[in-house]
């Protein structure tokens, strides 16, 4: 009981077992007992012989503890009934047999679900909802997310449904819900960096629409701030910050930027980031907050001073990278500048916003054949830690939005709404 095991106070336990039993019999709790106890196992065998001789019929919830499900399940066999009690780890994989017809998925790391939420009814919506999935009951995944707000949880990817992302300009108070929620992600996956539990190969997508550089809403103004915003959070934690953009590329006259880059680096240092003397940031710009370009000579490394009353030079902690990426037409390819600075980086935090790594057409191929693995695989080692992208029809079309794919953080499930 709750009591016993400290895990679903007596309200969370009795609306979930009711919730769930009057709900999700049919395409939850029977495709549990199917899949994850020793009845799925019986019935596979008795039915090889005689096609519906053992039917699990009917399945019902008795009790949650931290660890298990407790069912039971009525079984009909010929023309007799009975029920069975049974038990369903909440970090179960399918048994034997049932593993083609359910692929398993990874466990939900107990670390990555503590770092989310300390509360049980999310640990135990984050658990449910891998079992769900793993039996393809998408549809319920959404209500158990449903079920743990309800019941007084933080809530798994809960997002504000006063946004009005088709309004464009969007409100002010829209633009800084989203850079509270990128500056916040972007400093716990540093912290996590620095305890070994997060890679330090790191990229957000932050796709609203004035984001969206594909799309006629988009607007430089926000992407700069969502980067000053950012650097500001990080710097408050008394971590210097390289705020980069990539340079020109390519050979000779067949030279440029990507036209959505064009003219950031000295917008970036035109921008009013309060660092006046007397200002909030006083001070910040210039030292805890610095500009740069994508490249190995940008990433500065502590030095003492050789020179007498000079001050010693100071590393960078962390480069936040705005919005990398492949120009068509090009033969050079930013992933080697990149990965030169990576490397140069060492075990340094490296953030990626908005990153676009994939190969573009070029007149002799470079980009797409020579060394394709290689990018491709650099690409891959970075990890997504804030993610937030609209839905829609297709990928030409911008309206009507459907809804959202999201990640709130770096040890926070996906979750499309």
């Amino acid at each position: 009981t709750a009591e016993d095991n400290t895990y679903l106070n007596k309200e969370q336990l009795e609306f979930s077992i009711a919730y769930l039993n009057e709900h999700h019999k049919t395409d939850v709790l029977l495709p549990f007992v199917k899949a994850f106890s020793d009845l799925g196992t019986t019935a596979i065998k008795k039915n090889a012989w005689i096609g519906g001789s053992y039917q699990i019929i009917d399945a019902s919830i008795t009790d949650i503890t931290q660890d298990e499900l407790c069912l039971d399940a009525s079984i009909k066999q010929g023309e007799k009934i009975k029920t069975e009690s049974v038990k369903v780890h909440l970090d179960s994989d399918p048994v034997a047999g049932m593993k083609r017809t359910y692929p398993t998925l990874p466990p939900c790391n107990p670390m990555h679900l503590n770092h989310a939420s300390k509360q049980p009814i999310d640990n135990f919506v984050r658990r449910m909802n891998r079992l769900c999935n793993i039996v393809k009951a998408y549809s319920a995944t959404g209500k158990m997310i449903q079920l743990g707000v309800q019941m007084g949880g933080k809530g798994v990817g809960k997002l504000n449904d006063d946004m009005y992302l088709n309004q464009v300009p969007h409100n002010r108070f829209v633009r800084k819900y989203f850079y509270d929620m990128a500056s916040d992600a972007a400093l716990d996956a540093t912290i996590l960096c620095s305890k070994k539990q997060f890679t330090n190969r790191m990229k957000m997508t932050v796709m609203f629409p004035e984001m969206n550089p594909s799309m006629d809403s988009y607007r430089i103004g926000t992407l700069l701030e969502l980067a000053r915003s950012i650097a500001i959070k990080l710097a408050e934690q008394n971590l210097r910050v390289r705020v980069c953009v990539q340079g020109s590329m390519g050979v000779g006259i067949f030279t440029g930027v990507p036209k959505q880059l064009n003219g950031v680096h000295t917008l970036l240092q035109r921008m009013d980031w309060e660092s006046e003397p007397g200002e909030e940031n006083d001070g910040m710009v210039g030292d805890y907050v610095r500009f740069g370009f994508v490249g190995k000579e940008h990433v500065i490394n502590a030095q003492k001073s050789e020179k007498e009353g000079e001050p010693d030079v100071e590393q960078d902690d962390v480069f936040l990278l705005i919005c990398p990426q492949n120009m068509i037409g090009l033969e050079s390819s930013i992933i080697g500048s990149l990965s030169e600075m990576v490397d140069a980086a060492g075990d340094r935090p490296v953030i990626l916003l908005n990153p676009d790594l994939v190969d573009k057409v070029s007149a002799q191929g470079q980009q797409s054949i020579r060394g394709r693995q290689a990018r491709i695989d650099f690409a891959s080692s970075f990890e997504t830690m804030y993610q937030f992208q609209n839905i829609y029809y297709s990928g030409t079309s911008y309206f009507p939005i459907l809804g959202s794919v999201v990640k709130l953080g770096p040890l926070e499930p996906w979750v499309a709404h």
